[in-house]
């Protein structure tokens, strides 16, 4: 058996309890890790308290449960030790650190997950510690995909990150700087100083400044934040500006291919993939000292509920990361 932390009803951070769970086994193609360490993501806090966008209550209910979760234990990332392989595994063996991208398919909140080796599995990166490794996938591919595969990001560029001092924001301020952009950091005057530590050569408090307000203009604006409706964004959006939006209601996404804001300036939407191929890109930005995954906070399994209380508060720094189990000998 293992404990795992399972929530059996929609509510806040009460509704999670610790509970014993069949150790799963791996079958073809699968290795079962033993969890280190995991997250509580924002999708978590979404599932779990069913706080979610505008139009999505109806499609998340349907996938994940009308009534009560159909799949009672959360967390969305991981970073363990391979236990056992299934057959056919050739590229992992007992003994291995990896991280794992599970996303949707939920299970990390365990002392046990099975993973698909062709799915976005990846060695974990020597230069990063087990709480930052497990924290690296969630934020760290999101902020990777819309940079890289959506509003294109080039060198030299001004980026504006609203909502910078979260799990995807704080990302996207050290892979926009990775990836030579000029990068400008939204977020409460508390957080200025991380933001300029990993990489910010410029800060806004939201609490007194929009897009527009002191008539700068970016190449890309990325919103990681859900708070900015397009039309403010675009006040400080260039001609020929990108404007990501990482979070968003139905009505949004479907309106996103339908905008036009003239002056060459585009909107892009969606939702990020789970992939090798960003934990790779990111496993090497990690190994040339480039990318570090913010950590606000550390909380033992036992003791998860914190971590979705942080989660809930809606000024979560960086990770909230839960620790499963005590760094490997």
């Amino acid at each position: 058996m293992m404990k795992a932390a399972v929530y059996r009803r929609y509510g806040g951070p009460e509704v999670v309890e610790i509970a014993d769970l069949p150790v799963p086994e791996p079958g073809a193609g699968e290795m079962l890790v033993r969890i280190v360490a995991t997250t509580v993501s924002t999708a978590d806090w979404r599932l779990r308290s069913l706080d979610v966008p505008r139009g999505f209550g109806l499609p998340v209910r349907l996938m994940f449960g009308w009534n009560r979760p159909r799949k009672p234990v959360l967390g969305t990332e991981l970073a363990g030790i391979v236990v056992r392989s299934g057959s056919g595994v050739r590229a992992f063996r007992e003994g291995d650190a990896v991280v794992a991208y599970v996303g949707a398919a939920l299970g990390c909140h365990a002392e046990y997950r099975v993973v698909k080796v062709d799915a976005a599995t990846i060695a974990k990166p020597r230069a990063l510690t087990w709480d930052e490794a497990g924290a690296m996938s969630f934020g760290g591919a999101s902020a990777l995909w819309f940079l890289r595969e959506k509003v294109r990001v080039q060198s030299g560029e001004r980026l504006l990150v609203i909502g910078a001092s979260g799990a995807v924001g704080s990302a996207a301020v050290q892979i926009g700087r990775a990836l030579g952009a000029q990068v400008t950091g939204v977020a409460s005057a508390a957080n200025h100083d991380l933001l300029r530590r990993i990489g910010a050569t410029d800060v806004r408090d939201y609490r007194n400044w929009a897009p527009g307000d002191d008539g700068a203009a970016f190449d890309v604006i990325l919103d990681t934040s859900g708070r900015v409706t397009i039309d403010a964004a675009a006040r400080g959006l260039a001609p020929g500006g990108r404007l990501g939006m990482v979070v968003g209601d139905l009505p949004l996404m479907l309106k996103v291919p339908l905008v036009r804001l003239g002056e060459r300036r585009k909107v892009f939407a969606g939702t990020a993939p789970e992939r090798r191929e960003e934990l790779q890109a990111l496993a090497e930005m990690a190994e040339q000292g480039l990318f570090r995954p913010v950590v606000g906070s550390v909380t033992p399994l036992a003791r998860i509920a914190e971590a979705h209380a942080i989660a809930d508060s809606g000024h979560k720094v960086g990770s909230a990361v839960v620790r499963i189990a005590g760094d490997p000998e």
